[in-house]
């Protein structure tokens, strides 16, 4: 038990299929080999889904971290008002409960009572509030931990950084500067070393514009502010190559010649990731001091409850903080 890593879960929206997800993956009883899983809930909650989806997982409700089994999903009740589930139903009280989910379960990885966390999805609507008033996940553990953060996303088939993740397409340009490109660069390289033990990471960027500008006909922000970023980048012996144009990087198979890709908006990598890796994928926290993944989806409003959601890309997510756990703590 002392050598299984503690992985704190939140839930997510608990209309959608984040606790289906999550009760399917932990029927797999070898999981637990590995891991003491800790859901930040209420059991009445996961006991409902589990009844309504007939599935086999072994929960137990605990009331304190200190009292956790060793072979089951402990739940600790982070509320204690019934929630009725209205799958697919967007409401405020659910958003208000994944709140609570979060916080807890992202408290007690500050307070060192969990190891790591996995998070379900959100809905970005009905989440905000006085409490939360971020745009997502990373911006609000970015805050809570006090780091400067990077989303990722994770692929055996593909790793893509976000130089800007959910803001909006006509401020993308505003947003970026040469100290942002560095600075975002700089996390990524270090990442790739210190997570994914690669020693000298290759990575390519992709452009801001269309052809790279065309030689400042389509633009001139990839002239101005990618390469000279560029190059003080490798004054520092870290190589960055490009900025490449997206329209062909990935139907050519560039992106194979490299260990990680960062793109400059949030559709301009996701595109390409979903397409090459949805259901395998993982969303993945990098420059924080702690670790934390999520599958690479939303919700999933559209099929929840209908015992149809697939828990491929929560278990990835699960696998991954194994193997950044493991090399922090070698590195």
């Amino acid at each position: 038990m002392l050598n299984k890593i503690k992985v704190g879960i939140s839930i997510g929206d608990p209309n959608g299929i984040g606790l289906e997800i999550i009760l399917k993956t932990f029927q797999n009883s070898e999981i637990f080999e590995s891991f003491l899983p800790i859901v930040f809930a209420n059991f009445k909650l996961v006991e409902f889904q589990k009844k309504y989806f007939n599935l086999k997982t072994k929960i137990v409700k605990n009331k304190s971290l200190d009292y956790l089994e060793n072979d089951k999903l402990n739940v600790i009740d982070s509320w204690n008002n019934d929630y009725k589930i209205n799958f697919g139903v967007e409401d405020k009280t659910a958003g208000e409960l994944s709140f609570i989910s979060l916080s807890s379960c992202s408290n007690a990885l500050k307070e060192g009572e969990v190891d790591v966390i996995l998070t379900a999805p959100i809905n970005k609507a009905n989440i905000q509030s006085e409490k939360f008033k971020f745009k997502g996940h990373t911006d609000y553990l970015n805050n809570l931990f006090n780091n400067k953060s990077l989303m990722m996303m994770v692929s055996k088939n593909l790793v893509i950084g976000l130089l800007t993740d959910h803001i909006p397409l006509n401020e993308i340009v505003s947003n970026l500067s040469e100290n942002l490109i560095i600075e975002k660069l700089k996390i990524l390289h270090n990442s790739l070393i210190k997570d994914f033990k690669i020693s000298n990471p290759n990575i390519a960027i992709l452009s801001i514009n269309p052809h790279v500008g065309d030689k400042g006909i389509i633009g001139s922000e990839d002239d101005e502010i990618i390469i000279p970023a560029l190059s003080k980048l490798n004054k520092e012996n870290i190589q960055i190559k490009g900025p490449f144009s997206s329209d062909s990087f990935f139907g050519s198979g560039k992106y194979k010649e490299f260990n990680a890709v960062m793109g400059i908006y949030h559709d301009q990598a996701l595109i390409p990731f979903k397409t090459l890796s949805f259901g395998s994928g993982v969303n993945f926290t990098a420059g924080l001091d702690v670790v934390r993944t999520s599958p690479d989806h939303g919700t999933g409003y559209d099929i929840a409850g209908k015992n149809i959601a697939n828990n491929s890309s929560f278990f990835e997510a699960l696998l991954l903080l194994k193997k950044v756990y493991q090399n922090r703590n070698k590195f």
